[in-house]
């Protein structure tokens, strides 16, 4: 079926370019053939995971060259093939009437066939099985996405994340062909079963390697310091792309650290699983900081996939601190912990980035503080994007909890069963990923409270109307999966059993499944988990406070609210900025806030006619990394362009030259 899905993709794009001119059919054929697309490689996903036989085959060979584009679908690609239609097949649905109004008819057919090229080269990054193919399905990526980025490029600031993407990216590309390349070097292969069978290199080698490409994958996973492009690019593109980006398009990256940081170079060293929870963690708590400072609701939702990356990371490097010291067992818990958060954060980031984009496209803004009172225009998007916040910020019973629960465990039993000196980063690292959780959840408070309640703060707030049954049945669908994924998690952690059983070293333990709605780390009893038992018991308390209220027979009064005896409008409400303040004034290290305070009256100055607030947060990245860096770079290319002579004499010297260079480069090889 992979290669029938990929036809149906390519199918899809012709017949999205060809109806370019009938904008809805072209937005109904090229969805409907993208969701067919991925139930195909969906099925093959269950198959293999159920089976835990891999899929082999080739999807293009060349003789003359002889290369050729082979797959092979593992059952760790497997599961992440099941992640991407999880979120891809919502997301198509959705856009079928998202494109009709946030899209011009004219850039409708370019819209669909990049979303159908995307997810097209998504899947086959998971499925690859050589070099070749890999690259070419990873820089196909990177430009569909840049292009779907810059969909609206008349507006700088979109035009600007394009390039700012395109960069990072090409970096990151860079880093992985050099990584590759040495591993092909020592291994005589490019196929991915040779070369990532456990690395041939040696030494430091091995350290230069893992380097490499924890860059390479990181760029893509956005994590912290290369995060930069993530915040800019997410809120420029259609809110259906900025779904499958956040919640897909990274864990392109994490998948890439699992096949071949952490199992495709050999048994890991120590130190690399604590640079990768380090960077997990860094990730996890800046992205969540910055986070509850933005205003703007895609850019919010941008940096909160930051943090969410970090958690992943902090669970992959718990888990390779333990395959490192031989302890399989407990890496089971941290890989788990981390692949069942790649499926809940696609599911719950999917289903509010698409309530975002719902929001944007009925109010016109991205603006929290043009927003509020949204809960009565919009009563199903804001229902579905509360259990989007709610999954989110790890609260019981929805699919958030769950994942954070298992990472929890991992650390608290890492503390107790690894040598001396990780004893003091599993619970640092629990620390910060506690604190990660209670910032997640207020910043979730803010932002569904200053989208949706109280009173509309603008005008398109005023006028809005709920979203079409196309965008709220794919929110529907993942609000859903938010409950069953959370209430059923022994049934998740059943089919995961096989895909960690799969991995070199990993030792899953049959104790972590009890039954479809029951999980525990480990044998004893006291840290098992059944979420259905919570909720009967949260629906018995609720049941019962209803019944004694039923039987006291209180009157109900309805009275307006108390304002202090003053009228109460959109301009007494809290607004995003002074939600947000206390955490700045509490974080003020790490934010390093600029503030300005002008107040406006012509008379005396106790009693301004107007006061103006103006609160900036230092781009600290931005200045003391990426700047000096480019100040860098621009320097060193001034100074090479005295190279660039313009004489023809010249060029053909340095050819020579270089000519020379390599024969007796090669001949000293000899």
């Amino acid at each position: 079926m992979i290669p029938l899905a990929f036809a149906v993709r390519l199918g899809t794009v012709a017949l999205a370019l060809a109806l370019g001119g009938r904008a809805r059919w072209c937005r109904r054929f090229a969805f409907l053939g993208s969701v067919v697309a991925s139930l195909l490689t969906a099925a093959v996903g269950v198959s293999v995971v159920r089976t835990g036989v891999p899929r082999l085959g080739v999807l293009l060979r060349h003789d003359a060259s002889g290369i050729s584009f082979s797959y092979a679908v593992t059952p760790l690609s497997a599961w992440f093939l099941l992640v991407l239609a999880v979120l891809a097949i919502p997301a198509a649905v959705y856009s079928i009437g998202y494109l009709s109004h946030a899209v011009s008819k004219e850039r409708t057919a370019f819209v669909a066939a990049g979303f159908n090229v995307l997810l097209a080269a998504v899947e086959a990054v998971f499925v690859a099985d050589g070099v070749v193919a890999f690259l070419f399905a990873w820089e196909v990526m990177t430009l569909a996405t840049a292009a779907l980025v810059a969909t609206e490029h008349e507006t700088a600031a979109h035009r600007r994340a394009a390039y700012l993407y395109l960069a990072m990216s090409h970096v990151g590309t860079g880093c992985l062909v050099a990584g590759f390349m040495i591993l092909a070097s020592h291994s005589g292969s490019l196929s991915f079963s040779d070369i990532l069978a456990g690395s041939p290199a040696r030494g430091g080698l091995r350290d230069v390697l893992f380097a490499l490409f924890s860059v390479g994958f990181g760029v893509k996973a956005g994590v912290i310091p290369l995060h930069i492009w993530l915040p800019e690019a997410h809120p420029a593109a259609p809110s259906s792309v900025s779904a499958l980006m956040s919640g897909v398009l990274i864990t392109t990256g994490i998948y890439g650290l699992f096949r071949v940081c952490v199992f495709g170079l050999g048994v890991p060293a120590w130190g690399w699983g604590v640079a990768l929870a380090l960077i997990g963690s860094l990730s996890a708590i800046l992205g969540v900081l910055y986070a509850l400072t933005q205003n703007d609701l895609k850019r919010l939702l941008a940096y909160s996939t930051i943090e969410n990356s970090g958690i992943v990371l902090l669970g992959l490097g718990a888990a390779t601190m333990a395959l490192s010291s031989g302890r399989g067992d407990l890496a089971a818990l941290g890989i788990a912990a981390s692949l069942y958060h790649v499926l809940n954060h696609a599911v719950f980031k999917g289903l509010l980035f698409l309530g975002a984009g719902g929001v944007v496209m009925a109010t016109g803004t991205r603006n929290l503080e043009q927003m509020g009172g949204l809960v009565k225009r919009m009563p199903w998007t804001a229902l579905f994007f509360l259990v989007g916040a709610a999954a989110i910020s790890g609260l019981p019973l929805l699919n958030g909890f769950v994942s954070e629960w298992l990472l929890f465990q991992a650390l608290l039993r890492g503390f107790q069963a690894t040598p001396t000196l990780s004893r003091l980063i599993f619970p640092v690292a629990g620390a910060l990923m506690a604190l990660t959780t209670a910032l997640a959840a207020a910043c979730f408070v803010k932002a569904f409270g200053m989208t949706f309640l109280a009173r509309p703060r603008g005008t398109g707030a005023e006028k809005a109307h709920e979203s079409p049954w196309t965008m709220l049945a794919s929110q529907a669908s993942l609000a859903g999966l938010c409950l069953v994924l959370g209430l059923a998690p022994g049934w998740v952690l059943g089919r995961l059993h096989g895909v960690m059983a799969s991995l070199p070293g990993v030792r899953p333990m049959p104790e972590m499944v009890r039954g479809q709605f029951t999980i525990a780390p480990g044998p004893g009893r006291f840290d098992h988990l059944t979420p259905p038992l919570v909720a009967l018991s949260l629906l018995m308390a609720v049941g019962l406070a209803s019944a004694l209220s039923l039987a006291a027979r209180y009157a109900v009064r309805r009275a307006p609210t108390w304002g202090c005896g003053g009228e109460l409008s959109a301009r007494t409400e809290y607004t995003a900025t002074a939600f947000s303040k206390p955490m700045m004034m509490i974080f003020s290290a790490i934010y390093r806030p600029t503030r300005e305070v002008s107040r406006v009256g012509k008379g005396s100055p106790y009693f301004p006619s107007e006061v103006r607030y103006r609160a900036e947060i230092e781009p600290t990245f931005e200045r003391f990394v990426y700047g000096p860096l480019n100040r860098g770079v621009l320097g060193a290319a001034e100074r090479m362009k005295v190279i660039q002579a313009g004489s023809l004499h010249a060029y053909l010297a340095y050819v020579l030259v270089l000519g020379i260079a390599l024969l007796l480069w090669l001949g000293g090889g000899r």
